[in-house]
């Protein structure tokens, strides 16, 4: 290990070298910045993360289960176990979905599913990300930089080998695809994850293609490459919102996406990863019935906990959330990377009777959660060991069968008092250590 620390800087100069940063679009300019990486990496033993194995393959097969549900019979609605209004009034619901069939009936073939770990051990769920989730390819290119720099690290210690995420991935590409090339569709270098986007192309052996790449012809979908050459494709791997992926089904302002893609689709000629209305599924509200569909779906108990949620859009929580609303955190389930986070504690009383004014206004737009005082773990800052906040993004793969990748992303605060960890809000990465024995 101490070999290892030695090389972090070695490590970090080859990630810059590589080009392996993020992109944010702030003030209407684009700004490209590194990721952090810490050398000391994050220890899960086998014991443990079989535990969470079992619960994160229970957990994406039942959202499986209610992205078919919910855009098909709708039992789930019927049966009473999730409230109409609550499911359409949601922006994550699109009504262009309803009725179509996924290929294999999958629509989260690629699932980042967000968890932190309390201090008396306990793993809690905090996100569900199956819309168009990123960061594998962090943990994978520090893994194999790391492995130049200090080989004998990793020829002494007892760890799960991460390099087959791309076997993952590719294998969940292969099953749904309905005849022709695999290709990952990116909006273009000025994405944040373009480098993840042409990383995980190399690795997978898929086409990397921008929108303008790809055309629609008759009922079926071709790849043009540079000498006019025809191919078509089967899957696509899109790292494309949904908004922006069809000008012609979706945003007409798209000039991204692909005309007609999702006409495609919907005869069943492309398989789409993951699947347009996936955004119902990973809703910061309908977070909160997970367990439910769990035991809905499964006939099974949950095996991870959800962060204790409550919604305001019952009468009864909204009370609570009203009495304790310091003690609380407060998410708008609309926002990501971090943004729509509010700290009760952290308002002034003007700002805390003006947000809790919306919060009676708008009560399906919020959750609240009780403060999970997740477990600190140690970084190198200036030299000094020392301690910060950090989750983990664990991936999950479906195709034929349902498979957790044995690494994942550990992202960590660099703000001694944050907890925010989001690589948009300036945290770092590390990577996970899954042991093998």
């Amino acid at each position: 290990m101490k070999a290892l620390l030695g090389q972090a800087e070695t490590v970090n100069s080859l990630l810059a070298r590589y080009g392996v940063k993020f992109g944010i679009y702030k003030n209407g300019k684009f700004h490209e910045q590194l990721f952090p990486f810490d050398a000391i990496p994050r220890i899960i033993d086998a014991e443990e993360f079989s535990v969470l194995e079992r619960g994160l393959e229970q957990r994406v097969t039942a959202l499986n289960c209610f992205l078919k549900d919910i855009y098909s019979d709708k039992k789930i609605i019927s049966d009473g176990v999730i409230p109409p209004e609550f499911v359409f009034s949601s922006s994550g619901f699109m009504a262009e979905c309803d009725g179509v069939k996924t290929p294999k009936d999958i629509a989260s073939h690629i699932s980042g599913i967000d968890l932190v770990q309390s201090k008396d051990k306990t793993w809690y769920v905090l996100e569900d990300n199956l819309r168009v989730p990123s960061g594998a390819s962090y943990p994978m290119i520090a893994r194999e930089l790391c492995r130049m720099s200090s080989p004998a690290t990793f020829r002494e210690t007892h760890i799960e080998d991460n390099r087959n995420y791309a076997d993952l991935l590719k294998a969940a590409m292969d099953y749904v695809n309905t005849g022709g090339v695999n290709v990952i569709l990116t909006p273009g270098r000025y994405n944040a994850a373009f480098f993840e986007h042409s990383y995980l192309a190399e690795k997978t052996g898929a086409v990397l293609a921008a929108g303008n790449d790809l055309i629609v012809d008759g009922d079926f979908l071709y790849y043009t490459s540079y000498d006019g050459t025809k191919q078509r494709v089967g899957a696509v791997y899109r790292r494309i919102s949904d908004d922006y992926l069809d000008p012609i089904a979706f945003n007409p302002e798209s000039v991204i996406g692909v005309p007609h893609i999702y006409s495609v689709y919907k005869k069943g000629n492309v398989a789409l990863l993951n699947a347009p209305g996936n955004g119902i599924a990973d809703d910061k509200g309908i977070y909160y019935f997970v367990p439910k569909m769990i035991k809905y779906y499964l006939g099974e108990e949950s095996i991870l906990n959800n962060a204790p949620t409550y919604l305001p859009f019952y009468e009864e929580d909204m009370k609570y959330v009203l009495s304790n609303f310091d003690s609380l955190v407060i998410k708008d389930v609309a926002e990501a990377g971090g943004y729509g986070v509010v700290f009760g504690n952290s308002l002034s009383e003007e700002k805390k009777a003006e947000f809790i004014e919306q919060l009676k206004a708008e009560p399906r737009r919020f959750i609240a959660q009780e403060v999970i005082d997740f477990i600190d773990i140690d970084i190198m800052d200036k030299g000094e060991i020392v301690p910060r906040k950090a989750d983990l993004r664990a991936f999950v793969l479906t195709g034929e069968d349902v498979r957790v990748w044995k690494s994942g992303l550990t992202r960590f605060s660099r703000n001694p008092d944050s907890f925010i960890v989001n690589s948009s809000q300036g945290g770092g990465f590390k990577d996970t250590w899954v042991l093998s024995r």
